[in-house]
């Protein structure tokens, strides 16, 4: 087993909230002057730029997890990694077909763009990414057994657009292994209120949207290798 540094929550340019400068060279090449060893692309419900980063990480030699920020139909965000590309693009076009189609305003926004392995813009996708999807949050952990992928509810300490925020507690019956909290200090209180998370795995993540916030090398998680199947494995098991 191997302790792991990690940020698993991080966006693109695809993200309208996201800089321009979060291309993927660009990502992978602050998360390598961070020294992390594993990181994961989690852009508003699209794995578009996934192709791209993976070719970028293994090009700089930086494990990347293929994932996405999903917004529920109650507007809670959940991240989704997937253990092989070919399942987070299956699941990108899931969501596509059960996302609301509003054109993306650029200057409201921002801009949403897709790049190929080399940071060329080969796109700028149409459809607003931020919306919320019509996939319910009690939908989200079968989806994952379907697509082969792990869900984490998001930022549940968030006073919006988390679990804690929308539906005022943390449910048993949702069918989750890990939770993200965004801050470490809100890790112990959370656990003694909400008895599901006493037997969860907790994790720490950046939520970049620029280079200078993904995460240094503070979180780490245990885990057999830098493979993503070993990741996903990891963030499955109970904690005791």
């Amino acid at each position: 087993m191997k302790e792991l540094y990690y940020d698993f929550h991080i966006h693109s340019c695809l993200s309208p909230c996201g800089d321009n400068d979060m291309t993927p060279n660009n990502i992978v090449g602050m998360a390598l002057l961070k020294e992390l060893d594993v990181i994961a692309l989690t852009d508003h419900n699209s794995c578009k730029n996934c192709p791209a980063i993976l070719e970028a990480g293994k090009r700089q030699g930086l494990s990347v997890i293929p994932g996405m920020e999903l917004c529920t139909e109650e507007e809670i965000h959940v991240v989704c990694l997937f253990p092989t590309l070919e399942r987070a693009m299956a699941f990108d076009r899931y969501v596509e077909k059960h996302n609301p189609f509003f054109q993306n305003d650029v200057d409201a926004y921002g801009h949403q763009y897709q790049t190929d392995g080399e940071d060329n813009v080969i796109l700028e996708y149409p459809q607003l990414l931020v919306t919320a999807s019509s996939i319910g949050i009690y939908e989200v952990s079968g989806l994952m057994q379907k697509f082969g992928g792990v869900a984490i509810p998001a930022h549940i300490d968030k006073a919006s657009y988390s679990m804690l925020a929308v539906l005022g507690e943390i449910p048993p019956d949702t069918g989750f292994f890990c939770y993200e909290i965004a801050k470490p200090q809100r890790i112990d209180p959370l656990c003694a209120e909400q008895p599901v998370l006493q037997t969860a795995q907790i994790i720490t993540d950046s939520d970049a949207h620029y280079l200078w916030d993904i995460s240094e090398r503070y979180y780490k998680l245990t885990a057999a290798s830098e493979k993503p199947e070993d990741i996903l494995e990891a963030l499955k098991s109970s904690v005791s």
